[in-house]
Protein backbone atom coordinates (compact mmCIF):
# COMPACT_ATOMS: atom_id res chain seq x y z
CA UNK A 1 0.00 0.00 0.00
CA UNK A 2 3.20 2.35 0.67
CA UNK A 3 4.60 1.53 -2.54
CA UNK A 4 1.39 2.80 -4.44
CA UNK A 5 1.12 5.68 -2.28
CA UNK A 6 4.73 6.42 -3.14
CA UNK A 7 4.52 5.64 -6.75
CA UNK A 8 1.62 8.15 -6.88
CA UNK A 9 3.09 10.79 -5.36
CA UNK A 10 5.95 10.26 -8.26
CA UNK A 11 3.32 10.14 -10.58
CA UNK A 12 1.47 13.53 -9.30
CA UNK A 13 5.13 15.30 -8.76
CA UNK A 14 6.25 13.98 -12.20
CA UNK A 15 3.11 15.64 -13.97
CA UNK A 16 3.58 18.96 -12.10
CA UNK A 17 6.93 19.11 -13.35
CA UNK A 18 5.90 18.21 -16.77
CA UNK A 19 2.79 21.12 -16.55
CA UNK A 20 5.53 23.44 -15.06
CA UNK A 21 8.10 22.83 -17.78
CA UNK A 22 5.76 22.73 -20.77
CA UNK A 23 4.36 26.27 -19.05
CA UNK A 24 7.80 27.40 -19.42
CA UNK A 25 8.30 26.30 -22.77
CA UNK A 26 5.37 27.62 -23.90
CA UNK A 27 5.86 31.61 -22.08
CA UNK A 28 9.73 31.28 -23.78
CA UNK A 29 8.94 30.02 -27.24
CA UNK A 30 4.89 31.95 -27.79
CA UNK A 31 4.72 35.09 -29.87
CA UNK A 32 2.78 36.33 -27.05
CA UNK A 33 5.69 36.30 -24.75
CA UNK A 34 8.34 37.97 -26.97
CA UNK A 35 11.03 39.50 -25.34
CA UNK A 36 12.23 41.58 -28.31
CA UNK A 37 11.98 45.53 -27.20
CA UNK A 38 10.46 47.90 -29.76
CA UNK A 39 12.94 49.81 -31.95
CA UNK A 40 12.91 53.40 -32.56
CA UNK A 41 14.67 55.18 -35.33
CA UNK A 42 14.19 59.01 -36.30
CA UNK A 43 14.49 59.92 -40.41
CA UNK A 44 16.57 63.03 -39.27
CA UNK A 45 20.15 61.84 -39.73
CA UNK A 46 20.40 63.68 -36.15
CA UNK A 47 19.75 66.69 -37.51
CA UNK A 48 17.56 69.62 -37.10
CA UNK A 49 17.13 73.20 -38.82
CA UNK A 50 14.51 74.09 -36.04
CA UNK A 51 11.74 74.17 -38.05
CA UNK A 52 10.76 70.62 -40.16
CA UNK A 53 8.84 68.11 -38.03
CA UNK A 54 10.94 65.40 -35.87
CA UNK A 55 9.42 62.25 -37.24
CA UNK A 56 10.11 58.85 -35.30
CA UNK A 57 9.17 55.85 -36.44
CA UNK A 58 8.41 52.73 -34.27
CA UNK A 59 8.06 49.09 -34.82
CA UNK A 60 7.78 45.90 -33.02
CA UNK A 61 6.05 42.11 -34.00
CA UNK A 62 4.06 42.32 -31.01
CA UNK A 63 2.59 45.84 -31.92
CA UNK A 64 3.18 49.06 -29.91
CA UNK A 65 0.97 49.59 -26.93
CA UNK A 66 2.46 53.37 -25.52
CA UNK A 67 4.79 55.90 -26.37
CA UNK A 68 6.19 58.95 -25.05
CA UNK A 69 8.68 61.69 -26.31
CA UNK A 70 10.55 63.92 -23.75
CA UNK A 71 12.68 67.09 -24.63
CA UNK A 72 15.11 67.79 -22.62
CA UNK A 73 15.79 71.31 -21.76
CA UNK A 74 17.73 73.55 -19.27
CA UNK A 75 14.42 72.66 -16.62
CA UNK A 76 15.05 69.02 -17.02
CA UNK A 77 12.60 66.49 -19.59
CA UNK A 78 9.34 67.80 -20.85
CA UNK A 79 6.92 66.13 -22.51
CA UNK A 80 6.09 67.00 -26.16
CA UNK A 81 4.33 63.52 -27.46
CA UNK A 82 2.49 60.82 -25.72
CA UNK A 83 0.19 58.44 -26.50
CA UNK A 84 -2.07 54.81 -25.66
CA UNK A 85 -3.00 52.62 -28.60
CA UNK A 86 -5.93 50.54 -28.07
CA UNK A 87 -5.51 48.63 -31.62
CA UNK A 88 -2.06 46.36 -32.38
CA UNK A 89 0.05 48.44 -34.64
CA UNK A 90 3.49 46.93 -34.95
CA UNK A 91 4.42 50.02 -37.33
CA UNK A 92 3.79 53.79 -35.51
CA UNK A 93 5.27 56.69 -36.75
CA UNK A 94 4.62 60.02 -35.12
CA UNK A 95 5.77 63.90 -35.43
CA UNK A 96 7.31 65.30 -32.49
CA UNK A 97 5.42 68.29 -30.66
CA UNK A 98 6.20 71.77 -30.62
CA UNK A 99 9.91 72.57 -28.93
CA UNK A 100 10.40 76.21 -28.10
CA UNK A 101 14.45 76.49 -28.88
CA UNK A 102 16.93 79.09 -27.26
CA UNK A 103 18.19 80.90 -30.89
CA UNK A 104 21.42 80.30 -30.06
CA UNK A 105 20.94 76.48 -29.02
CA UNK A 106 23.41 74.50 -31.14
CA UNK A 107 21.77 71.05 -30.14
CA UNK A 108 18.88 69.09 -28.39
CA UNK A 109 18.04 65.96 -26.53
CA UNK A 110 14.99 64.00 -27.22
CA UNK A 111 14.38 60.99 -24.90
CA UNK A 112 11.63 58.70 -26.47
CA UNK A 113 10.55 55.84 -24.23
CA UNK A 114 8.10 52.57 -26.22
CA UNK A 115 6.17 49.61 -24.91
CA UNK A 116 5.04 46.69 -27.05
CA UNK A 117 1.98 44.17 -26.05
CA UNK A 118 3.92 41.28 -25.38
CA UNK A 119 2.08 39.86 -22.23
CA UNK A 120 6.04 39.43 -21.17
CA UNK A 121 7.76 40.51 -18.10
CA UNK A 122 4.27 40.15 -16.01
CA UNK A 123 2.15 40.89 -18.75
CA UNK A 124 3.84 44.57 -18.56
CA UNK A 125 5.34 44.09 -22.06
CA UNK A 126 8.77 45.29 -22.96
CA UNK A 127 9.69 48.75 -22.94
CA UNK A 128 12.89 50.58 -24.23
CA UNK A 129 14.08 53.75 -24.14
CA UNK A 130 16.35 55.71 -26.47
CA UNK A 131 18.14 59.04 -26.65
CA UNK A 132 18.45 61.47 -29.54
CA UNK A 133 20.83 64.53 -29.56
CA UNK A 134 19.99 66.73 -32.37
CA UNK A 135 22.58 69.46 -34.11
CA UNK A 136 20.31 72.12 -34.56
CA UNK A 137 21.50 73.64 -38.05
CA UNK A 138 19.33 76.46 -39.76
CA UNK A 139 21.69 77.92 -41.87
CA UNK A 140 20.77 77.11 -45.74
CA UNK A 141 23.81 76.23 -47.91
CA UNK A 142 25.88 78.52 -50.38
CA UNK A 143 24.61 77.64 -53.64
CA UNK A 144 25.76 80.11 -56.51
CA UNK A 145 25.85 79.89 -60.25
CA UNK A 146 29.42 81.36 -61.47
CA UNK A 147 28.61 81.09 -65.04
CA UNK A 148 26.66 79.09 -67.63
CA UNK A 149 26.15 78.99 -71.23
CA UNK A 150 24.00 81.97 -72.85
CA UNK A 151 21.78 79.19 -74.20
CA UNK A 152 20.52 76.00 -75.11
CA UNK A 153 18.09 74.68 -77.86
CA UNK A 154 15.67 71.59 -77.63
CA UNK A 155 17.80 68.48 -77.92
CA UNK A 156 21.12 70.26 -77.53
CA UNK A 157 23.33 71.17 -74.51
CA UNK A 158 24.92 73.57 -72.58
CA UNK A 159 27.83 73.93 -69.54
CA UNK A 160 26.79 75.49 -65.85
CA UNK A 161 30.19 76.21 -63.33
CA UNK A 162 28.65 76.31 -59.89
CA UNK A 163 29.94 77.04 -55.98
CA UNK A 164 28.26 74.97 -53.48
CA UNK A 165 29.25 74.44 -50.05
CA UNK A 166 28.29 73.64 -46.12
CA UNK A 167 29.82 71.90 -43.68
CA UNK A 168 26.86 69.40 -43.27
CA UNK A 169 25.93 69.35 -47.25
CA UNK A 170 24.00 65.95 -48.14
CA UNK A 171 23.18 66.58 -51.56
CA UNK A 172 23.87 69.08 -54.51
CA UNK A 173 22.46 68.91 -58.02
CA UNK A 174 21.07 70.56 -61.43
CA UNK A 175 17.77 69.74 -62.47
CA UNK A 176 15.58 70.11 -65.84
CA UNK A 177 12.20 70.85 -65.43
CA UNK A 178 12.39 69.65 -61.90
CA UNK A 179 12.36 66.32 -63.33
CA UNK A 180 15.72 65.64 -65.03
CA UNK A 181 18.59 65.41 -62.51
CA UNK A 182 22.31 66.11 -63.43
CA UNK A 183 25.31 65.24 -61.19
CA UNK A 184 27.69 68.19 -60.41
CA UNK A 185 31.40 67.43 -60.92
CA UNK A 186 34.34 68.71 -58.54
CA UNK A 187 36.21 71.22 -60.67
CA UNK A 188 39.58 72.81 -60.31
CA UNK A 189 38.86 72.99 -56.04
CA UNK A 190 37.03 71.94 -53.24
CA UNK A 191 33.69 73.99 -53.52
CA UNK A 192 33.40 74.42 -57.07
CA UNK A 193 31.61 71.77 -59.45
CA UNK A 194 30.64 71.66 -63.43
CA UNK A 195 27.45 69.80 -65.23
CA UNK A 196 27.10 69.91 -68.78
CA UNK A 197 23.06 69.63 -68.81
CA UNK A 198 21.49 68.76 -71.74
CA UNK A 199 17.06 69.37 -72.86
CA UNK A 200 15.73 66.36 -73.54
CA UNK A 201 14.51 66.42 -77.09
CA UNK A 202 11.44 64.66 -76.64
CA UNK A 203 10.35 67.76 -73.90
CA UNK A 204 8.67 70.52 -75.97
CA UNK A 205 8.42 72.76 -73.12
CA UNK A 206 11.73 74.76 -71.24
CA UNK A 207 10.46 75.46 -68.01
CA UNK A 208 13.54 76.29 -65.93
CA UNK A 209 17.30 75.17 -64.79
CA UNK A 210 17.75 74.99 -61.26
CA UNK A 211 21.09 74.66 -58.90
CA UNK A 212 19.70 72.53 -55.67
CA UNK A 213 21.77 72.62 -52.54
CA UNK A 214 20.29 70.30 -49.35
CA UNK A 215 21.71 70.29 -45.65
CA UNK A 216 21.96 67.39 -43.51
CA UNK A 217 18.86 69.39 -41.75
CA UNK A 218 17.13 69.85 -44.61
CA UNK A 219 18.04 73.73 -45.26
CA UNK A 220 17.88 73.92 -49.19
CA UNK A 221 18.82 76.12 -51.05
CA UNK A 222 17.47 76.85 -55.17
CA UNK A 223 19.22 78.77 -57.66
CA UNK A 224 18.02 79.71 -60.68
CA UNK A 225 20.52 78.95 -63.80
CA UNK A 226 19.75 81.75 -66.41
CA UNK A 227 19.24 80.53 -69.84
CA UNK A 228 18.35 81.77 -73.03
CA UNK A 229 16.41 78.86 -75.85
CA UNK A 230 16.37 78.24 -79.02
CA UNK A 231 14.13 76.33 -81.49
CA UNK A 232 14.74 73.04 -82.85
CA UNK A 233 13.92 72.18 -86.72
CA UNK A 234 12.23 69.14 -86.56
CA UNK A 235 12.17 66.59 -89.64
CA UNK A 236 9.16 64.07 -90.11
CA UNK A 237 9.90 60.95 -91.80
CA UNK A 238 7.37 58.94 -92.46
CA UNK A 239 8.75 54.94 -92.96
CA UNK A 240 6.87 51.96 -93.76
CA UNK A 241 7.59 48.79 -92.33
CA UNK A 242 7.16 45.75 -94.08
CA UNK A 243 5.86 41.81 -93.30
CA UNK A 244 9.59 40.69 -94.11
CA UNK A 245 11.33 43.35 -91.67
CA UNK A 246 9.15 42.10 -89.12
CA UNK A 247 9.65 38.75 -89.60
CA UNK A 248 13.51 39.32 -90.02
CA UNK A 249 14.23 41.90 -87.48
CA UNK A 250 11.40 42.90 -85.22
CA UNK A 251 10.76 39.23 -83.89
CA UNK A 252 14.52 37.99 -83.68
CA UNK A 253 15.23 41.28 -81.95
CA UNK A 254 12.41 40.68 -79.33
CA UNK A 255 13.36 37.09 -79.08
CA UNK A 256 17.02 37.77 -78.09
CA UNK A 257 15.61 40.47 -75.47
CA UNK A 258 13.62 38.00 -74.12
CA UNK A 259 10.35 39.87 -74.92
CA UNK A 260 7.10 37.58 -75.22
CA UNK A 261 6.81 38.18 -79.21
CA UNK A 262 2.75 38.95 -80.22
CA UNK A 263 1.04 37.18 -82.51
CA UNK A 264 0.00 39.92 -84.90
CA UNK A 265 2.82 41.57 -87.09
CA UNK A 266 1.31 45.27 -86.00
CA UNK A 267 1.62 44.32 -82.03
CA UNK A 268 5.07 42.49 -82.64
CA UNK A 269 6.79 46.09 -84.68
CA UNK A 270 4.76 48.39 -81.84
CA UNK A 271 6.44 46.32 -78.58
CA UNK A 272 9.51 46.42 -80.40
CA UNK A 273 9.60 49.99 -80.90
CA UNK A 274 8.03 51.37 -78.00
CA UNK A 275 8.42 48.73 -75.25
CA UNK A 276 11.66 47.58 -76.21
CA UNK A 277 12.55 50.97 -76.80
CA UNK A 278 11.95 52.50 -73.78
CA UNK A 279 13.49 49.50 -71.64
CA UNK A 280 16.69 50.12 -73.97
CA UNK A 281 17.16 53.55 -73.84
CA UNK A 282 16.44 53.41 -69.39
CA UNK A 283 19.39 50.98 -70.12
CA UNK A 284 21.96 52.95 -71.62
CA UNK A 285 21.25 55.85 -68.84
CA UNK A 286 21.45 53.35 -66.04
CA UNK A 287 24.49 52.65 -67.73
CA UNK A 288 25.58 55.99 -67.97
CA UNK A 289 25.22 57.17 -64.13
CA UNK A 290 26.69 54.56 -62.89
CA UNK A 291 29.43 54.87 -65.06
CA UNK A 292 30.34 58.30 -65.36
CA UNK A 293 33.59 59.75 -64.15
CA UNK A 294 33.09 62.02 -60.91
CA UNK A 295 36.55 62.63 -60.08
CA UNK A 296 37.75 66.28 -60.12
CA UNK A 297 38.43 67.69 -63.26
CA UNK A 298 40.92 70.68 -63.91
CA UNK A 299 40.59 70.90 -67.75
CA UNK A 300 38.61 70.13 -70.83
CA UNK A 301 40.38 68.89 -73.80
CA UNK A 302 37.23 67.06 -75.81
CA UNK A 303 37.90 67.76 -79.58
CA UNK A 304 34.82 67.67 -81.80
CA UNK A 305 33.74 64.24 -83.12
CA UNK A 306 34.29 63.25 -86.01
CA UNK A 307 31.43 61.82 -88.78
CA UNK A 308 32.50 57.57 -89.81
CA UNK A 309 35.48 58.09 -92.51
CA UNK A 310 33.92 58.15 -95.95
CA UNK A 311 30.53 57.90 -94.89
CA UNK A 312 27.00 59.45 -95.87
CA UNK A 313 24.57 60.67 -93.97
CA UNK A 314 21.35 58.82 -93.92
CA UNK A 315 19.09 59.78 -90.71
CA UNK A 316 20.05 62.77 -88.54
CA UNK A 317 19.35 63.36 -84.69
CA UNK A 318 15.37 64.89 -83.66
CA UNK A 319 13.61 62.92 -87.31
CA UNK A 320 10.21 61.88 -85.97
CA UNK A 321 9.39 59.17 -87.32
CA UNK A 322 6.32 57.78 -88.39
CA UNK A 323 5.75 54.18 -88.99
CA UNK A 324 3.31 52.49 -91.51
CA UNK A 325 2.19 49.11 -92.22
CA UNK A 326 0.20 48.29 -95.43
CA UNK A 327 -1.28 52.08 -95.59
CA UNK A 328 -1.92 52.72 -92.30
CA UNK A 329 0.37 54.82 -89.44
CA UNK A 330 1.30 51.69 -86.48
CA UNK A 331 3.80 53.82 -84.12
CA UNK A 332 6.13 57.13 -84.20
CA UNK A 333 9.83 57.42 -82.28
CA UNK A 334 12.35 60.16 -82.02
CA UNK A 335 15.41 59.23 -83.59
CA UNK A 336 18.35 60.29 -81.30
CA UNK A 337 21.52 59.84 -83.01
CA UNK A 338 23.13 60.49 -86.76
CA UNK A 339 23.20 57.07 -89.16
CA UNK A 340 26.23 57.56 -91.25
CA UNK A 341 26.99 54.34 -93.82
CA UNK A 342 29.81 54.19 -96.08
CA UNK A 343 31.09 50.66 -96.78
CA UNK A 344 29.96 46.79 -95.09
CA UNK A 345 31.80 46.32 -91.94
CA UNK A 346 33.67 49.86 -92.04
CA UNK A 347 35.87 50.55 -89.52
CA UNK A 348 34.89 53.01 -86.60
CA UNK A 349 37.26 55.12 -84.66
CA UNK A 350 37.21 56.94 -81.66
CA UNK A 351 37.38 60.86 -81.67
CA UNK A 352 39.10 61.75 -78.40
CA UNK A 353 40.31 59.42 -75.14
CA UNK A 354 37.75 57.89 -72.82
CA UNK A 355 36.83 54.61 -70.88
CA UNK A 356 34.76 51.92 -72.30
CA UNK A 357 31.62 51.97 -69.90
CA UNK A 358 29.01 49.48 -71.89
CA UNK A 359 30.29 47.03 -74.10
CA UNK A 360 26.60 44.27 -75.11
CA UNK A 361 24.12 43.29 -77.64
CA UNK A 362 21.10 45.80 -76.09
CA UNK A 363 17.93 45.50 -78.43
CA UNK A 364 17.09 47.62 -80.88
CA UNK A 365 20.71 49.39 -80.70
CA UNK A 366 22.18 45.77 -81.25
CA UNK A 367 25.34 45.11 -80.56
CA UNK A 368 26.15 48.41 -78.58
CA UNK A 369 29.39 50.21 -77.41
CA UNK A 370 29.32 53.41 -74.74
CA UNK A 371 32.55 55.39 -73.82
CA UNK A 372 32.70 58.15 -71.24
CA UNK A 373 34.87 61.18 -72.23
CA UNK A 374 34.63 63.00 -68.50
CA UNK A 375 32.54 65.52 -67.52
CA UNK A 376 29.68 63.69 -67.85
CA UNK A 377 30.35 63.20 -71.70
CA UNK A 378 29.58 59.80 -73.42
CA UNK A 379 30.27 58.15 -76.78
CA UNK A 380 27.44 55.95 -78.06
CA UNK A 381 28.49 53.40 -81.21
CA UNK A 382 25.28 51.20 -82.15
CA UNK A 383 24.28 48.12 -84.57
CA UNK A 384 28.34 47.39 -84.69
CA UNK A 385 28.99 43.76 -86.29
CA UNK A 386 32.42 43.47 -84.31
CA UNK A 387 34.06 45.14 -81.66
CA UNK A 388 38.10 45.58 -80.65
CA UNK A 389 37.68 46.72 -77.31
CA UNK A 390 36.91 45.27 -73.57
CA UNK A 391 33.78 46.86 -71.08
CA UNK A 392 36.06 49.15 -68.39
CA UNK A 393 39.35 49.26 -71.46
CA UNK A 394 40.83 52.64 -71.98
CA UNK A 395 40.85 53.86 -75.60
CA UNK A 396 43.18 56.77 -76.99
CA UNK A 397 41.74 59.05 -80.32
CA UNK A 398 41.85 57.09 -83.06
CA UNK A 399 41.61 53.80 -81.91
CA UNK A 400 39.44 51.32 -83.90
CA UNK A 401 37.08 50.35 -81.74
CA UNK A 402 34.31 48.43 -84.40
CA UNK A 403 33.34 47.85 -87.42
CA UNK A 404 29.74 48.49 -88.55
CA UNK A 405 27.51 46.56 -89.06
CA UNK A 406 23.28 45.25 -89.08
CA UNK A 407 22.57 44.07 -85.93
CA UNK A 408 19.39 44.72 -83.46
CA UNK A 409 16.50 46.19 -85.76
CA UNK A 410 17.81 48.33 -88.89
CA UNK A 411 17.55 48.07 -92.36
CA UNK A 412 20.86 47.75 -93.44
CA UNK A 413 24.81 47.57 -92.56
CA UNK A 414 25.72 51.31 -90.58
CA UNK A 415 26.86 53.27 -87.55
CA UNK A 416 23.82 54.78 -85.28
CA UNK A 417 26.03 57.05 -83.28
CA UNK A 418 24.91 59.32 -80.57
CA UNK A 419 26.28 61.89 -77.97
CA UNK A 420 25.12 61.24 -74.09
CA UNK A 421 24.99 63.61 -71.68
CA UNK A 422 24.51 61.93 -68.56
CA UNK A 423 22.94 59.58 -69.98
CA UNK A 424 20.42 61.64 -72.35
CA UNK A 425 21.25 61.01 -76.38
CA UNK A 426 21.48 65.02 -77.47
CA UNK A 427 22.81 66.62 -80.94
CA UNK A 428 26.04 65.33 -81.72
CA UNK A 429 26.20 68.24 -84.53
CA UNK A 430 26.98 70.50 -81.57
CA UNK A 431 29.50 68.38 -80.24
CA UNK A 432 30.77 67.85 -83.81
CA UNK A 433 31.45 71.73 -84.42
CA UNK A 434 34.69 73.03 -83.08
CA UNK A 435 33.09 76.71 -82.42
CA UNK A 436 30.30 75.65 -80.16
CA UNK A 437 32.46 73.60 -78.11
CA UNK A 438 34.46 76.77 -77.89
CA UNK A 439 31.84 78.93 -77.49
CA UNK A 440 29.50 76.80 -75.30
CA UNK A 441 31.71 74.83 -73.44
CA UNK A 442 35.19 76.13 -72.96
CA UNK A 443 34.85 79.56 -73.22
CA UNK A 444 32.43 78.85 -69.99
CA UNK A 445 34.93 77.22 -68.49
CA UNK A 446 37.72 79.60 -69.15
CA UNK A 447 35.46 82.49 -67.77
CA UNK A 448 34.83 80.53 -64.47
CA UNK A 449 38.67 79.77 -63.71
CA UNK A 450 39.01 83.89 -63.35
CA UNK A 451 36.05 83.59 -60.82
CA UNK A 452 37.24 80.32 -58.86
CA UNK A 453 40.98 82.21 -59.01
CA UNK A 454 39.43 85.16 -57.48
CA UNK A 455 37.61 83.53 -55.00
CA UNK A 456 41.19 82.97 -53.25
CA UNK A 457 41.59 86.20 -52.29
Amino acid sequence: MRRQKNSFGKIVIFLVLAVVAAGAVFVFLSPQFEKQAPEITTESNLFWNGKDKLTISLSDESGIKEYSAYYVGNNGPVVINSQKISSKQTNVTFNLGDIRLNPNAKSIKIIVEATDRSNWNLFQGNTVSKEFILDVDRKRPVANVITNSYNIRQGGSAAVVVEVKDENLSDKYITFNNEYRFELIPYKKENFYVAIIAWPVWEEEFSRVNLVAVDKANNKTISKVPLYIKDLKIKNDKIKISKNFIERKSIPVLQRSDFEVPTNDIDIFVKQNRDLRVSNVATIRKASLENMSKEMVSKFDLKPFRRLSGSKTFAGFAERRHYYYEGDKIDEAWHLGMDWASIKHAAINVSNDGRVIFNDYLGIYGNTLVIDHGFGVQSLYAHTSKSFVQDTENVRAGDKIATTGSTGAVFGDHLHFGVLVQGIEVNPLEWMDRNWIKTRISNILHEADYAIKSSDK
